[in-house]
């Protein structure tokens, strides 16, 4: 089997592929539309909460929802306001 010898050209080749394809794979997913409705285990998993946690901030109106059969969904925008609505600025 005959050894095939990489140049600094074909390494430099290779990174110039690698950088467009994630920069393709990154501005594919930027791209991509957020849904309007999310469910309760997309939401727990966009903030980074627990079951209970989030339906404290239910009970607590924190977070406004819309219930259909027993299935609550969250409005994505209603969820970035409240987020940028409850922003702390420490630098007072």
């Amino acid at each position: 089997m005959a050894a095939k010898i990489i140049t600094p050209e074909d390494l430099d080749e290779f990174k110039d592929d690698l950088l467009s394809n994630i920069k393709n794979l990154i501005g594919d997913k930027s791209k991509t539309t957020t849904k309007k409705w999310l469910k309760s285990p997309e939401v727990r998993k966009l903030l980074g909460l627990s079951t209970g946690t989030l339906q404290n901030l239910r009970i607590n109106g924190t977070l406004p929802y819309t219930k259909i059969g027993g299935i609550i969904y969250y409005d994505y925008e209603k969820i970035m306001q409240v987020l940028e609505e409850n922003t702390v600025n420490n630098n007072d």
